[in-house]
């Protein structure tokens, strides 16, 4: 597997963000992102599960990641977000989040993400569009200044 890149401050993957959740982002095969988290208290929401808001954050990362590779990289936003809540997500038990590339249409794609529990039990599933970021964002990006880059282990 290799380690995809992260930054600095991201709420999902900034290193250096307080409040963020640290995850790191692994390309097991073209198309296929993983992660593992064990999520703990303070993204709770009721006692004992993860807050919805953050499981949407971990599987917008995870799938949208899916289609971020390439040399420029290809940075997407997220057009749409369909989330099937199956089964409450546990704080403080181990997580493993999938992310699959789907279609790709011009600058449009597709992609899905699952979060599995302890016991390997599918928990969450979600359907992503994916759009391009606009051009006229990117040139103006400082990768060193926002840390993009693939940290150590």
């Amino acid at each position: 597997m290799n380690k995809q890149p992260g930054s600095l401050h991201c709420f999902v993957c900034g290193i250096e963000n307080p409040y963020g959740l640290h995850l790191k982002f692994y390309t097991s095969e073209p198309g296929e992102v993983v992660a593992e988290i064990t999520v703990p208290e303070n993204f709770q929401g009721y006692p004992g599960m993860v807050h919805g808001g953050v499981i949407a954050a971990m599987l917008d990362e995870v799938a949208g990641r899916t289609h971020m590779r390439g040399d420029p990289v290809r940075f997407m936003v997220t057009a749409q977000l369909n989330i099937r809540y199956r089964k409450p997500v546990p704080i403080g038990q181990p997580l493993r989040l999938l992310g699959h590339a789907g279609e790709i249409r011009g600058r449009i794609a597709k992609a899905s993400g699952e979060i599995y529990g302890p016991d390997g039990a599918l928990l969450v599933e979600a359907q992503l569009i994916l759009a391009d970021m606009p051009q006229d964002m990117l040139p103006g990006v400082d990768y060193d200044t926002l840390g993009w880059k693939v940290y150590p282990d």
